[in-house]
Parts: structure tokens; C-alpha cells; sequence
């Protein structure tokens, strides 16, 4: 990333990548982060050595949601245009090729729960909390927040959870299906790596398939999603170089040599 910028990217072996959110205290997505934050989710979409991807805060907190006094002094009128640019970033975001993990600690507030639910899968230090907060200030959630919750933790919950403001624990989000694990505070991007650099070990392609035909396909019906995973088992996943290198690796007692081809 450029000297200055808001989000910072590092890359690791297995082709996992690190996204940092940096715009301390709080992290909040201000205007200027969430630019940021897409010049960086365009240059990782152009990548196709990228196998994982990891979202993280910098300092204490993942992130506390929308910069308030940024929205205290905004033209309302050009709301929804800031709506739309956001939904198309963290849509974005959900259809990268390779799974995304959010590591979060401290806080996940509003628009940083909101981002954290465009990942694929989210590990969470026993200590942070999460909230879709908006209807505390007269807002809603309008960065995905009313379409993505529901499906990950389901209707009711996430009603519950919008209508009322409320905040709840890591162990609750854990219970509720928000988040797919908890680890000790101070060891969310530890176990975000873990996973992450798992995930890069295995066949790229194999795995990007499988995260098209869930994404795409829970939006069909059940025949037609069937469908999606046949076409893509058979474009995607059978004429792959790492298909027979696999099967080999396998008959002879070795870890495969995945090259993503």
C-alpha cells in the first residue's frame, strides 16, 4: 500500500495476505479508509496468487463502525451514494476468490460488524464485543448489515439484535453462530493466520470453487444450486493441474505441492 494509507497489507507464505485497518483510535471507516480499504480489495481481486485473506484492526479495537463526527458534518443528502459505494466495497469484499478471514478484537460496532460479516469466517478474542449499534443514533444498518446477519445467525436473532442496539459478548457471538471461534484475547490474529495459512495449503482452486458454489448457490434453489457445484466441479476443480497432483501426493504418503494451475 501506498506511504499513508489507512489499510495496510502484508504478505505471508501460502499466499495469505494481511489486510490492517489503521486509523487509531477505533478504527472507525471513515471516508478516507473505506478508499483505502477498496484500492486495496481491487489490488488483491487482481492478484491470483492470493489464496487467503485476513481483515484485522490495528491496536486495541477491530473496529467501533462509522465515524461519527465525520457523519456529524456530511451533506445527508449524499447519503446514499456513501450507502452504495459502501455495499458495493464490502460486497466486494464477500466475492473475492479466495476465503477471508476477520480477526477481531476489542470492538466490532455497527459498520465494523457489518465488514467482519462480509468475511467468510470470523475468530474473536474472548474479550471483544459486538453490536449493530445504529439504532442508538437513528440509523440502521446500511452496509449489508440487514441482509448478511440474518442469514449468518438467522431472522430472529438478528432482529433481535438490530432492533435493540444491544451489544452483546464474544461467548454469545460464539453461541449464536457469529463467530466460528474464540481464542484468548491478544491471540485473534494468531488463530486468524492459523486458519488462514490452512486454507492456503490447500488447492486454490478446489477451494474457490467451493466458496463460489455456497455464496452463489444459497442463493438459488436447492436443484438449481446443485447445478452451480456440477458446472464449477467440471470447469473448475477437474481440469486442474492440482487435481492429479493431489491424488499422487495421496498414494504416495506425501503432502502435496498445490500450485494453483
Amino acid at each position: 500500500m501506498t506511504e499513508g494509507s489507512l489499510v495496510g497489507r502484508k504478505s505471508e507464505e501460502d499466499g495469505v495476505e494481511v489486510l490492517v485497518l489503521k486509523n487509531p483510535p477505533v478504527n472507525a471507516l471513515s471516508t478516507a479508509l473505506l478508499r483505502d480499504l477498496d484500492t486495496a480489495v481491487a489490488a488483491l481481486e487482481a492478484d491470483p496468487k492470493v489464496r487467503a485473506v485476513i481483515l484485522a484492526g490495528e491496536g486495541q479495537y477491530f473496529s467501533a463502525g462509522a465515524d461519527i463526527k465525520e457523519m456529524a458534518t456530511m451533506d445527508l443528502s449524499k447519503a446514499p451514494d456513501t450507502v452504495r459505494k459502501g455495499h458495493a466495497l464490502f460486497a466486494r469484499i464477500a466475492g473475492l476468490r479466495p476465503p477471508v478471514v476477520a480477526a477481531i478484537n476489542g470492538l466490532a460496532f455497527g459498520g465494523g460488524l457489518e465488514l467482519a460479516l462480509a468475511a467468510d469466517l470470523r475468530v474473536a478474542g474472548e474479550s471483544a464485543k459486538f453490536g449493530a449499534l445504529e439504532v442508538n443514533i437513528g440509523l440502521m444498518p446500511a452496509y449489508g448489515g440487514t441482509q448478511r446477519l440474518p442469514r449468518i445467525v438467522g431472522v430472529p436473532k438478528a432482529k433481535e439484535l438490530i432492533f435493540t442496539g444491544a451489544t452483546i459478548s464474544a461467548a454469545e457471538a460464539l453461541k449464536i453462530g457469529l463467530v466460528n471461534k474464540t481464542v484468548p484475547a491478544g491471540q485473534e490474529l494468531r488463530a486468524a493466520r492459523d486458519l488462514a495459512h490452512t486454507i492456503g495449503q490447500k488447492a486454490p482452486k478446489a477451494v474457490q470453487a467451493a466458496k463460489r458454489a455456497i455464496v452463489e448457490g444459497l442463493a438459488l434453489p436447492l436443484a438449481k444450486g446443485t447445478e452451480l457445484e456440477t458446472e464449477l466441479f467440471a470447469s473448475e476443480v477437474l481440469p486442474s493441474n492440482d487435481l492429479p497432483e493431489g491424488i499422487m501426493a495421496f498414494v504416495e504418503h506425501r503432502p502435496p505441492k498445490f500450485q494453483g494451475t
